[in-house]
């Protein structure tokens, strides 16, 4: 599948879940940039059906730290999309993670310690640009009107 900016929603900050916990350190960064920029230039991936965050946990946390109400993201059939992998990462402590752990982690309201996971998706996410202003209400536009 290629993915385009048509493929990205704007979805609830409140309904999102992480699943593994963040560098405070790498979030102030890119909190900075994120406000430079004035806005959002990744969606973060989510599993669809349970609004398990599965790549962008620094970007959801600089949303709670800006309490924007809604953040950009590639929505996805986790557990049957083949081209979505997960590895770990090397030093992790871990061997191995299946996407069922992924999803149960998150929904169990605790995290995996940082870069416990690694998502791979087989087309990289488009390139968007969602201003701060769009995030901070809740909006019924769809994805190719607010981008």
């Amino acid at each position: 599948m290629s993915w385009n900016e048509e493929d990205v929603m704007l979805v609830p900050v409140a309904w999102l879940k992480p699943h593994e916990e963040i560098k405070e350190k790498n979030r102030d960064k890119l909190l900075e940039m994120t406000k430079r920029w004035g806005g959002y230039t990744k969606p973060l991936l989510v599993d669809k059906q349970t609004g398990t965050i599965l790549d962008g946990h620094h970007r959801y946390s600089i949303a709670k730290v800006l309490q924007l109400k809604q953040v950009p993201a590639l929505c996805v059939d986790y557990l049957n999309d083949d081209s979505i992998t997960l590895e770990v990462w090397p030093g992790c402590g871990r061997d191995a993670l299946t996407k069922a752990e992924v999803i149960e982690m998150a929904l169990s309201g605790g995290c995996f310690p940082p870069k416990t996971s690694r998502h791979t998706l087989s087309d990289h996410s488009p390139p968007i640009f969602v201003p701060l202003a769009t995030l901070e209400t809740f909006s019924d536009l769809s994805s190719s009107d607010a981008l």
